[in-house]
């Protein structure tokens, strides 16, 4: 029998690996394709590139007398490149980026000539039709207006034939509709907060950015087989599917040799990266047969989640090159590791120094201490907004699944290091006796370079995890946008370290401390107000939900319940008072993303009703009239006996019959709970609904499908099967 499944076997297994040519040393093309500082030196007049540097380093604004300068230098250098069109690149709140392209073309009246036009007005600012992308009730849909603007933050780039400009995107009304608003508005806060506590220990700082480097895991599955898989195409994940006889379990694919038609995708795509001037470095298998990472240097916060959008595109662009599908849900296949981003953040100084890496020198270790401690007091204050930053529909599969952290936040910082906090937590009150200062600085926080040594990366249950010189949030999810948990993590620390200096220089005005015994006094109290959020063991064990729950922790397991958070009193107070994002941005992010669980889950549930009733019955039908045939056989032949003789086929015959009937009644149910959560217009309401009304009907549904799949012949089952997916190279 030929089914979509078996042709697309057959496609794959005559796949060969597309012939990738090694370019020159990556240093020489890394950047090529990005108007980045070397290509401004090159096309820009000194005054304007002059202004164009102070607008990233200081964010100064560009004179529009100018920007026609800019413009002109820029689309001569994008039209050098092959570039025909132009857009602004942006991140509405789908999650993914969008762009609208227009040409450079333009006519000259009736005389039939034409020329390649791009000014300032154009590079500055679009007007794209914004009516269908997500806005949470920030406007009317007939208040379509929606306005992008030039971020010369990040540097212009060239993709295919279109020069793609970084931009924001705002309502007519000023709210941001996108993720890179706020985050730069984030950016902008921490760079103050940090830099004034910087100055205690470096008067010559002036700056402040925040670093990140993403991880990016993510299946590929073969195009033709991932296309045969109607879950995978809609959805993003399989909604059904036995598990394979061999997994995981052995540990094997984990660091191991990477498949030739994989390396020369890594190859191409690494290649493409390059030019595009995102700096990847490392590359491997990663648990789940099929999974890999990809890993760049660390850049400026706001560069690198540009970036990292950027690359999730160009991934999907490789693949379809190398007829592969990339699945970047975080739980594409039941029972093998899902797929984080991990969001490795630290600060940096405008000095070269980074401000969580501890130094040899006594001083620059209480400056290590200081923003080290700050960090996790900020995480124990804000731990429930952190965990709504992450909560997705399909980031709920992966929480606590025993292979990424779980539900609870909480902060590992090693054995040694809580050494550490806990002899700066017995130093006395009041002002440091020359003893303890000395003890303080010598023996204590002095080691600490010697300590890190050992200090390695021991605790991946954690979601929250110091690694040396910088915090690594796992919980992240593959699909998401980097930019909303940055922007989370850049608010919460801007804000401690608010309070931390006004604590700090109280101490020093008021009650006439030393600098050093003030810092010191407010990091002790700091240390012993979050030591609640600090844990050092197994984050997957029953134990630990116990003991978080003891402490005071939340542990919001699903979207709906995690994202009240958002609009909590304490985070509106927190990104208002910051300017971050103001009370209605706040809630339209809020309104989007709870929508947006109950839009997945209603498709996944129409998804998995389609398949069950179009795929799994059918076959199994068609099986068991098989079956029902064979047993007619052995009735003629064995007459009244025949059932010694048919037990087995007969056991079978009934056990599809009880599998179809209970996937039918979950299938009606399951369509039953959508209908009475569809009419709820409360959005919230809703979600709950849909998360615990119809949900759950689709582990029951899976169950049948699945045990059915065990017993139809193979060559009858049409849907690709999981040893398929994941084995097949």
């Amino acid at each position: 029998m030929s089914t979509l499944r078996f042709e697309a076997l057959k496609e794959t297994f005559n796949r060969t690996p597309v012939h990738i040519e090694e370019p020159q040393r990556r240093s020489e093309i890394f950047g090529k394709n990005v108007f980045n500082h070397n290509a401004m030196r090159q096309h820009l007049t000194k005054k304007a590139f002059e202004q164009v540097q102070s607008a990233i380093k200081k964010g100064t604004k560009i004179n529009r007398d100018l920007a026609d300068n800019i413009s002109t230098a820029l689309k001569e250098w994008a039209i050098s490149k092959g570039a025909t069109h132009y857009t602004h690149w942006f991140q509405p709140l789908t999650g993914s980026t969008a762009e609208k392209h227009d040409a450079f073309f333009e006519t000259l009246g009736d005389e039939g000539y034409a020329i390649e036009k791009f000014n300032g007005s154009q590079l500055v600012q679009q007007e794209p039709d914004a009516s269908s992308l997500p806005n949470g009730g920030i406007r009317n849909t007939f208040e379509a207006r929606g306005y992008t603007a030039w971020d010369p933050t990040s540097p212009a780039f060239v993709l295919g034939t279109t020069l793609c400009i970084p931009t924001i995107f705002v309502a007519y009304t000023g709210e941001a509709l996108d993720y890179k608003t706020p985050l730069l508005r984030s950016l902008q806060v921490l760079d103050k907060a940090a830099t004034g506590v910087a100055q205690y220990f470096d008067k010559k700082v002036t700056k402040v950015n925040a670093t990140l480097g993403w991880e990016q895991e993510y299946f590929l599955v073969d195009k033709a087989l991932a296309a045969s898989r109607p879950d995978i195409t809609l959805s993003g994940r399989t909604l059904l599917g036995h598990a394979p006889a061999k997994g995981q379990q052995m540990d094997d694919h984990y660091f191991g040799s990477i498949p030739d038609r994989v390396l020369n995708y890594m190859k191409d795509l690494e290649k493409e990266c390059m030019l595009l001037g995102i700096p990847v470095k490392t590359r491997h298998n990663e648990v789940a047969p099929n999974q890999f990472e990809l890993a760049p240097i660390f850049e400026e916060a706001n560069l690198a989640v540009d970036h990292n959008s950027l690359l999730m595109d160009v991934m999907d662009k490789v693949a379809d090159r190398h007829n592969f599908k990339v699945l970047f849900h975080e739980k594409p296949f039941k029972d093998v590791n899902g797929s984080g981003k991990h969001n490795n953040w630290s600060m940096s100084t405008d000095t070269g120094s980074n401000l969580l890496s501890p130094s040899k020198k006594p001083m620059k270790n209480l400056q290590f201490l200081t923003f080290f401690i700050n960090t996790i007091k900020a995480v124990y204050e804000y731990e429930e907004l952190i965990r709504a930053t992450i909560a997705s529909a399909s980031n709920d599969h992966r929480l606590g699944a025993n292979e990424a952290p779980p539900a609870i936040i909480s902060v590992f910082i090693g054995s040694q290091l809580t050494k550490v906090l806990d002899e700066l937590e017995k130093v006395t009150n009041g002002k440091l006796s020359p003893e303890e200062k000395t003890d303080l600085k010598l023996n204590v926080v002095g080691k600490i370079p010697e300590i890190l040594l050992d200090n390695t990366d021991r605790n991946r249950t954690s979601p929250f995890a110091f690694t040396g010189n910088k915090f690594e949030l796992r919980a992240v999810g593959s699909l998401a946008n980097c930019a909303d948990p940055m922007t989370t993590l850049n608010a919460i620390v801007a804000k401690q370290l608010q309070e931390f200096k006004k604590e700090v220089d109280v101490l020093i005005k008021d009650k006439k401390m030393k600098k050093d015994d003030a810092i010191f006094n407010v990091l002790r109290e700091y240390i012993k107000q979050s030591k609640k959020i600090r844990f050092e063991g197994d984050g997957y064990g029953e134990a630990w939900e116990k003991e978080a729950k003891k402490r005071g922790l939340s542990n919001n397991k699903t979207t709906p319940v995690a994202l009240k958070a958002k609009i909590s009193k304490k985070a509106i107070d927190l990104f208002k008072g910051l300017n971050v994002m103001n009370e209605i941005e706040i809630k339209a992010r809020y309104e989007i993303e709870i929508e947006d669980y109950s839009k997945h889950i209603q498709i996944e549930g129409r998804v998995l009703g389609d398949i069950a009733r179009n795929h799994v019955i059918p076959t199994a039908i068609r099986y068991q009239n098989v079956l029902i045939e064979n047993v007619k056989g052995l009735k003629e032949i064995y007459g009244s006996g025949f059932k010694d003789q048919a037990k087995e086929q007969l056991k079978i015959i009934e056990t599809i019959s009880n599998h179809i009937e209970h996937i039918n009644k979950g299938i009606d149910e399951m369509i039953d709970a959508r209908k009475k959560a569809n009419v709820i217009e409360d959005e919230t309401k809703k979600a709950h609904a849909y998360c615990d009304k119809v949900k759950p009907y689709f582990e029951e549904i899976r169950y049948h499908c699945d045990k059915l799949e065990l017993l139809i012949d193979d060559e009858m089952w049409t849907l690709t099967k999981y040893r398929e997916l994941l084995f097949t190279k």
